[in-house]
């Protein structure tokens, strides 16, 4: 005999798909302890052409005559429980049939077929059709002990109309909530901070009419005089209801969207459902530098940080950036000088803590030549003898390792002295290869436009031209494997025809496509992964949180098929390019030269062509231990999903470094782990926010607003059409902006489009394949921006620090490279 009725209780998680949105949500808090008044659920397949079979009848019997077992005058509730319904897509809420208050059998059967063929009714259609579902309803339905509440009412465990987390608004009215649902009364609202646990907001309404139960249903009914304008709840229900919520959260591990019913000092949850259509929490308004700092700056090792930071490298990943980042101060600065945290967090956003002492700042004067001195003593070989090798044999040794044999907390430990390895070799970088850079090319600029450059002469830029660094020579290797599947019809075809997200997807899978089946295919594949192993850790910024190419080449393969469509300029050629017109202009100097000023020209010239892509290199091998990094936090949050901690394995990147740690101390003590994912929907939402909030490039912001108000105010409501930036690459280009937030944007990037980006790092440059121009917010001449737009002979306008949020994604923009100006059409 099959079975096609499951009380709450039997309703395994397994099972509980098959309930409903729901009857499993109902099933879950149930069997979580929660008070669910008891009852069971008819699945959809005891329903042959819209009418219930004989055999689940017989079940639906058996189960309510267990029920009146101790009391006999017990009444129940009929509900949907649609399969789409109560979900996080689409709620139908009061869409379907609701029956309540019956008593009999025959009641209960009509009820039934009643909610079940309530599928076909033309609000419900309506609905499915504002949501895109176009499919048949498979419904179950719900039988429930009625409770014959003398309040009720919905609640949502965040803000529904501004997006706040942190408060949950409940309605309230007298009798059952089907007055609420109805429209027919006005209920009381009040809003209680979760982290106050305080009411903070009351209103209460005149109740006139209330929803009562009658014999078979329910009717209206006039609210007693008094009773009219009394609060429902008071304040200490209304926090223990708000309490009993947050529980139910944390649950299910995002907002939702519960309905209520007390009876006397009892309260009852009838159902619980995602909330849909949640607003973000309001932009981050306030910019206030936390206890200690009065000054902070986005510049250093910002640039690498430019978005909100994940929760998970917010707590670890900044952790171990200054705990190296002091170390490396103190062997330049001495001991003492920098403040403490060198960065620092303002809602979400990585600042350089710049609040030195005025003592700091004087002994930082009068030690100044010994500082330069100890920066610039070997300053390539701090990296390329030490930094680079160091770093190289963490990552090796941890590849060779049995890691996934660890336990968890074992491969925590791991996962951080990688990141440890990463952050010192990026400071070696910086210690010695970044600002030997920086200061050679501009000694060499200097020299070239006071003593060298006639008014016809190249700008300086063209003598740096055309060097192999890394992200050139990962280009090569792009365009040559195009170039190579180009030859190979089928899969060239193949290639050509499918989306590069399901191209990633194949080239992971051991099996190869269905429709291709060939040894082109193999050997595809085997060079991927060949450029991948090589070229596929370079980073889009420094939070691990966020994938590299070896996770996920979708990007690459966007070039790819670029390439292999004829389109993009061909790197080898672009780059001899670069490398003529650097040796003509050389060659040129030269021949006009002579004595002293050829002398230092060559001196200058020199150390600024070692140390240009030297710099290039440097940054592409910051990710080195990222691709094994992530692995093994990954790896965690699989062992965290299968323990019902976190719902997916990438979650655990929206977790704290605390919060990871005591998960892997119960799993490996075989402990069970409660759900901790409760908070992450709250922790994405906010990110989302602060993505919209462009963040100040130095605090305390001191822009005078009344000024800012006088100038709007002459202006005459005109909107100023032109951004301000650094000059890094010259020409002049005007086409159709591309806001790129990230990786997972590049596809919406065409041929011919201006890259408008935060920043972008050696991970970026597929993209400057298909760039007409390059705008940044951040960044300056030698920034990776700046050195590759002039390899790619494209303008760049960096550091313009607003140009993600004023320019429109589409719109038509005007970069000039020669004066750093964005002109918007």
């Amino acid at each position: 005999m099959q079975k096609l009725v499951f009380t709450f209780e039997e309703l395994s998680s397994d099972l509980q798909p098959l309930a409903g949105g729901k009857g499993g949500a109902l099933a879950k808090l149930y069997q979580s302890g929660y008070p669910v008044p008891e009852g069971f659920v008819i699945t959809s397949s005891a329903f042959a052409e819209d009418q219930l079979l004989p055999e689940a009848w017989r079940q639906v019997q058996d189960q309510l005559d267990l029920m009146r077992a101790n009391d006999d005058q017990r009444a129940f509730a009929v509900r949907s429980s649609a399969l789409s319904e109560d979900t996080e897509q689409a709620s139908f809420a009061g869409e379907f049939e609701t029956r309540l208050n019956l008593s009999s059998n025959e009641e209960i059967l009509d009820a039934i077929h009643q909610v079940y063929q309530s599928r076909y009714s033309e609000k419900v259609q309506a609905y499915s059709r504002a949501k895109g579902m176009t499919t048949a309803h498979e419904v179950a339905v719900v039988v429930q002990r009625l409770v014959v509440a003398d309040r009720s009412g919905v609640l949502f465990t965040a803000n529904p109309t501004n997006g706040i987390r942190t408060q949950v608004v409940i309605n309230a009215t007298w009798g059952l909530g089907e007055a609420i649902v109805s429209g027919a009364v006005t209920p009381d609202m009040l809003i209680v901070d979760k982290m106050t646990k305080r009411v903070v907001t009351r209103q209460t309404e005149i109740k006139e009419v209330m929803t009562v139960s009658m014999a078979g249903g329910t009717q209206e009914r006039p609210v007693e005089g008094k009773k009219q304008k009394q609060a429902v709840l008071s304040d200490a229900e209304a926090v223990r209801l708000a309490s009993l919520a947050v529980q139910i959260e944390a649950l299910y591990g995002m907002p939702v969207d519960i309905e209520w019913a007390a009876l006397g000092e009892e309260f009852y949850i009838l159902q619980a459902r995602p909330i849909t259509a949640l607003p973000d929490p309001p932009l981050p308004a306030n910019w206030k530098l936390p206890k200690g700092a009065y000054m902070a700056m986005r510049v250093n090792v910002i640039e690498l940080m430019a978005e909100p930071l994940s929760p998970l490298f917010e707590t670890m990943g900044v952790e171990v950036i200054n705990t190296s980042m002091q170390a490396m101060l103190t062997s330049f600065l001495g001991p003492g000088i920098m403040p403490e945290p060198p960065i620092i967090q303002v809602n979400h956003y990585a600042y350089y803590n710049g609040s030195l002492k005025p003592m700091k700042i004087v002994k930082l004067l009068f030690d100044s030549v010994g500082i330069a001195k100890r920066m610039f003593t070997a300053p390539v070989e701090r990296w390329t003898e030490q930094g680079r090798p160091v770093y190289l044999t963490e990552v090796k040794k941890w590849k060779s390792s049995n890691w996934r044999d660890l336990t968890n907390t074992e491969i925590l430990h791991a996962s951080r002295e990688l990141a440890e390895a990463a952050v010192d070799a990026y400071w070696s970088m910086v210690g010695g290869v970044i600002p030997a850079a920086w200061i050679s090319e501009a000694l060499f600029t200097f020299f070239y436009r006071i003593l060298i450059k006639h008014r016809t002469d190249p700008d300086a830029p063209i003598y740096l031209l055309g060097f192999d660094s890394v992200p050139i020579r990962a280009d090569k290797s792009l365009y040559t494997l195009a170039i190579w599947a180009r030859g190979q019809e089928a899969l060239a075809h193949y290639l050509a025809a499918t989306p590069a997200k399901q191209l990633a997807m194949d080239i992971k899978s051991v099996e190869p496509p269905e429709v291709l089946i060939e040894p082109a295919w193999i050997e595809w594949r085997k060079k991927v992964q060949a450029y991948l192993e090589q070229y596929g850790h370079t980073i889009y910024d420094l939070d691990f949180a966020n994938p590299v190419p070896a996770d996920d080449p979708t990007p690459l393969l966007e070039t790819c098929k670029l390439y292999l469509s004829g389109k993009g300029s061909n790197p080898y050629e672009r780059q001899q390019g670069a490398i003529n017109r650097r040796e003509a202009a050389v060659s040129a100097v030269r021949k006009r030269l002579m004595g002293w000023r050829l002398k230092q020209f060559e001196r200058w010239l020199t150390l600024a062509q070692r140390f240009a892509p030297l710099r290039e290199d440097a940054l592409a091998d910051v990710g080195l231990a990222y691709p094994l990094l992530r692995q093994m936090l990954h790896g965690i949050g699989e062992r965290m999903t299968e323990a019902g901690a976190i719902e997916h394995p990438e979650d655990i990147f929206w977790l704290t470094q605390k919060e990871v740690m005591a998960a892997c101390e119960k799993l490996d003590r075989n402990l069970p782990v409660e759900r901790i994912s409760g908070a992450i929907p709250e922790r994405k939402a906010a990110i989302r926010s602060a993505q919209k909030a462009p963040p100040p490039m130095k605090l305390p912001n001191l822009s005078l607003h009344w000024l800012q108000n006088l100038s709007a105010s002459l202006s005459r409501g005109r909107v100023h059409r032109s951004l301000k930036g650094v000059a890094a690459s010259a020409g002049c280009v005007t086409g159709r902006a591309c806001v790129l937030r990230g990786p997972e944007d590049f596809a919406q990037m065409a041929s011919g489009d201006v890259l408008v980006a935060k920043l972008t790092t050696p991970a970026w440059t597929p993209l400057f394949a298909r760039a007409a121009a390059i705008v940044t917010d951040v960044g300056g001449p030698l920034s990776h921006g700046s050195i590759v737009a002039r390899e790619y002979g494209i303008p760049a306008v960096l550091g313009t620090g607003v140009a993600t949020q004023r320019i429109q994604n589409g719109q038509t923009i005007t970069v000039d490279g020669n004066a750093g100006l964005v002109i918007l059409q």
